[in-house]
C-alpha cells in the first residue's frame, strides 16, 4: 500500500512496528503453534483442520504457499493432531515452525482492537493503482476496504497460490520481482505459475541486473 501512494513510508512502517508487537503480545497471551504441511494430500487441508479441531484444538489453515505447501496454525494440541492427520492423508513431511503465535488464526483476534486504532491513525487514502489482498486475491481500490482486509488479515489465510495465479492471469508477460533477501516467493510463484518471468532483487548485483532489465 506504500508503493501505491495509499501511505507514507514513515506510516507503513509505524504500522508495520505496531501490527507485530501486538501479534507477539497476542501469542505471549494466547500461545500457540504453527506448522508447514508438505506434499499432495488425499483430503482437503480444510477437512484435516476442522476434524483436528474438533478432536483437539483450534486449528486452521493460515498460508496458502503453494498446491504443495500448506501452513497451519491454532492451538497447541490442535496444530499437533492436525500435523498427525496430514501425514496419515499423504502428507511427505510436517514440521513444526518455530514461531511466537499461531498468526492468521482466530487466536489472533485478542490483537484486532489494537490495530483497528493503529489502522486509523494511518490516515490512509486510497491506493493510486490496484493492490492485491492476500485476504481475498482480488484488487483494492478504496483506502476503507484496505483497512478492512489489512484488519481481517491477522486472523484470515493468506491466499499467497490464489494471489499468484490471479496476476499471471492478468498479467501473463509481466516480470515478477521479489524485493529483499532470498528467493522463497520467486521459488513458491514458480510452482504455481511455471511459465511466468522472475528476478530477486535483494542484493546490490541483483538490483544492478533489475536495472539493466526494464532500462
Amino acid at each position: 500500500y506504500a508503493a501505491a501512494g495509499a501511505l507514507t513510508a514513515v506510516a507503513a512502517a509505524t504500522l508495520v512496528r505496531r501490527r507485530g508487537e501486538l501479534m507477539y503480545e497476542s501469542g505471549v497471551r494466547r500461545p500457540g503453534a504453527m506448522a508447514a504441511i508438505l506434499g499432495t494430500l488425499g483430503t482437503p487441508i480444510d477437512a484435516l483442520c476442522e476434524r483436528a479441531s474438533r478432536e483437539a484444538g483450534t486449528v486452521v489453515p493460515a498460508n496458502y504457499n503453494s498446491p504443495e505447501q500448506v501452513v497451519v496454525s491454532g492451538e497447541v494440541a490442535g496444530v499437533e493432531r492436525a500435523m498427525e492427520l496430514a501425514k496419515e492423508a499423504g502428507a511427505k513431511r510436517a514440521v513444526r515452525l518455530n514461531v511466537s503465535g499461531a498468526f492468521h488464526s482466530p487466536l489472533m483476534e485478542i490483537a484486532q482492537p489494537g490495530l483497528a486504532e493503529a489502522l486509523a491513525a494511518a490516515r490512509m487514502r486510497a491506493p493510486a493503482f490496484p493492490v492485491i489482498s492476500n485476504v481475498t486475491a482480488a484488487p483494492v481500490m478504496q483506502a476503507s476496504e484496505a483497512q478492512s482486509l489489512l484488519l481481517r488479515q491477522l486472523t484470515s489465510p493468506v491466499r499467497w497460490t490464489d494471489v499468484v495465479g490471479y496476476l499471471a492471469a492478468q498479467y501473463p508477460g509481466a516480470l515478477f520481482v521479489e524485493m529483499g533477501p532470498g528467493n522463497v516467493l520467486t521459488g513458491l510463484m514458480k510452482r504455481i505459475a511455471p511459465s511466468v518471468a522472475t528476478m530477486t532483487c535483494g542484493t546490490a548485483p541483483e538490483v544492478e541486473q533489475l536495472l539493466a532489465k526494464v532500462a
